[in-house]
């Protein structure tokens, strides 16, 4: 089970450019004005060995006009709830301010280890401000620069040193895992209620190591998996204001310990910034997929016509990404709940499904004689042979070429399209790669 670090801080010292240079992507939007990242806070850091996921705590507080320091706090609080690491950046040009030292202060008592980063140290000249952040009194400022990377591997260095160290995860047996998320009120309680009913001695409780995801082992009908309850039920008391953005931290967890992810939406509300928010973390992850519209009893219209407009617009707001079921149900009145685990099997079954070569061989190939690869600058690529990589966490099939480096994005998408043509792959991503032979 990943760790996770948290990146804090007052508007424009630079999270967002530190979070590029860590996670080594242009992700988040940088720009000059305060409170511009939205949506791109999360990513994976690997640094000697260690893996460990990245949060930018600034994109995902919404900052009224200039309002900013009840909204830091929030951040600060967040962080200190969820996250292993704390990085506090500060900007060596401005020096302390007094929204640094009502940060410092909220860290200091949190006994949650924390990094002071003083970014913005271009040169060395700058280095030597860094020394009025120790008034802060917490430990060494590391002088960085996020924008051009220097001693950011020193910073790193004293990341993972004093990241917790993993213990061994949950369950002991090889079951699917299965994540339950969305936004708070989608309705994933009721319908973990729903699956586990009153026969609550069915289901045994496992704790995860982490602090908050629990496996509940899952066993009626032939069906036996674990449930990875995303802690919906910690500390209610500071977070009822801001559900929506705990609701996308607390995932993280469940998304990262699971196969299969469960992500509900609210058939009343339709799609909204946060479902997209932990549609992208499963995607990053890599994970399998159900959609499940729940509410489906309170909806006006219920027709064929508005499931399909719905399923649509799913896949739309989803896309590239569409193979993946979508089911209404809705957990109240249990309809279509077992469908849910049906549907749930299926897609980790298809997560683990193996193309025989000579299969795979016999209905790509003619398909790609028919539509093979544009050719670049009058070099013509001919693809040999296809073979499926033996079974990773995700499907992921090799075309041997003559030119891999010339075959480009759309054409991946339309190999991966035949592939889902073909085979059942529904709900789980597809890696295509292009090598050599």
């Amino acid at each position: 089970m990943g760790n996770v670090v948290a990146i804090v801080g007052r508007p424009n010292v630079g999270k967002s450019t530190l979070f590029n240079r860590l996670t080594q992507s242009r992700q988040a939007i940088v720009n000059e004005e305060a409170g511009t990242t939205r949506d791109r806070q999360y990513g994976k850091t690997d640094w000697t060995g260690r893996e460990f996921s990245l949060i930018d705590t600034g994109g995902w507080v919404v900052n009224s006009d200039d309002v900013f320091e009840g909204e830091i706090n929030k951040q600060v609080q967040i962080a200190i709830e969820e996250a292993d690491v704390i990085l506090f950046v500060v900007d060596v040009l401005t020096g302390v301010t007094d929204l640094d030292d009502e940060v410092a202060r909220i860290l200091r008592r949190s006994n949650k280890p924390v990094v002071l980063i003083v970014n913005k140290a271009d040169n060395y000249d700058l280095h030597a401000l860094a020394a009025e952040f120790y008034s802060l009194g917490l430990g060494d400022p590391y002088c960085v620069s996020a924008i051009n990377g220097s001693y950011t591997g020193d910073l790193l260095d004293r990341i993972v040193e004093i990241l917790p160290l993993e213990k061994e995860e949950g369950p002991e047996e090889e079951l699917p895992r299965i994540a339950i998320v969305g936004r708070p009120n989608a309705g994933k309680s009721s319908l973990i209620n729903a699956f586990i009913g009153e026969e609550r001695h069915i289901v045994t409780d496992i704790a995860g190591t982490t602090r908050d995801s629990i496996y509940t082992k899952y066993n009626k009908f032939g069906l036996n998996f674990y449930l990875v309850d995303t802690a919906g039920i910690r500390k209610k008391g500071k977070v009822n204001e801001d559900l929506e953005y705990y609701s996308v931290i607390r995932s993280i967890r469940a998304i990262e310990n699971s196969d299969v992810c469960v992500l509900m939406l609210d058939a009343t509300r339709g799609i909204e910034s946060q479902d997209l928010n932990i549609f992208s973390i499963i995607q990053k992850n890599k994970k399998g997929l159900l959609v499940c519209v729940n509410k489906w009893d309170l909806a006006e219209d219920k027709s064929q016509i508005a499931i399909k407009t719905f399923i649509h617009a799913i896949q739309e707001r989803f896309a590239p990404f569409r193979d993946f079921p979508v089911l209404f149900i809705s957990a109240l009145t249990k309809q279509r709940i077992f469908k849910v685990l049906e549907k749930t099997k299926e897609v980790y079954d298809n997560r683990h499904r193996r193309v025989p070569t000579a299969k795979l061989n016999e209905i790509m190939l003619p398909i790609i004689e028919d539509t093979p690869p544009p050719a670049t600058k009058g070099k013509y690529i001919k693809i040999k042979y296809i073979t499926q990589l033996p079974a990773g966490h995700v499907p992921s099939f090799v075309f041997f070429c003559n030119l891999p480096q010339w075959v480009k994005e759309p054409y991946r998408r339309f190999l991966e399209n035949k592939i889902r043509e073909n085979w059942n792959f529904s709900g789980t991503p597809i890696q295509v790669f292009m090598r050599e032979k």
